[in-house]
């Protein structure tokens, strides 16, 4: 049996958690609005926005996202114009995905939005001491996650009839 959190972690645990969820929140519902996007669409295309091109395994892993979650993401943003898949010349497996100059007008129009809102809700409240410490922290707590094998790489299990 797992040992339970002692109250400090506990209290760490639901504070983190919260917290991650009313950005998110805010985030999406700014993201709809200025762009019609949501923000799984956004993390696409902003990953897409800085390396131009990723293979379809390369985007799940770097937004942890499902295979089968981001083939519906990336068929809605092809068919908005806002990316590109191809077959990868290299891989007869993979696809690669190219984010399209209307996916980087989108991205560049909503970035100010982006930051406004992230800074309103998690920089503004704290001092450059605060944000470095968290800073070491989660890239310390990330890092220790992302040392596991990545999503694409775990044998999925069929479901069976009970």
């Amino acid at each position: 049996m797992a040992k339970a959190l002692n109250p400090e972690q506990l209290r760490t645990y639901f504070a983190l958690m919260e917290s991650v969820t009313l950005l998110q929140h805010a985030v999406e519902r700014q993201l709809r609005a200025d762009g019609g996007i949501s923000y799984v669409q956004f993390q696409l295309l902003a990953r897409l926005a800085q390396a131009r091109q990723l293979t379809m395994t390369e985007l799940a892993d770097g937004v942890v996202y499902s295979r089968s979650g981001l083939t519906h993401q990336a068929k809605l943003l092809e068919q908005a114009g806002l990316i590109t898949r191809t077959g990868c010349p290299d891989d007869q497996r993979a696809t690669m995905v190219t984010i399209t100059d209307a996916g980087l007008a989108l991205i560049q129009r909503l970035m100010p939005g982006h930051i406004e809102v992230v800074r309103d809700l998690m920089f503004d409240a704290m001092s450059d001491r605060d944000l470095h410490a968290l800073a070491e922290i989660m890239t310390r707590a990330r890092d220790h996650m992302r040392a596991q094998p990545p999503r694409s790489a775990t044998i999925r299990r069929r479901r069976t009839a009970d």
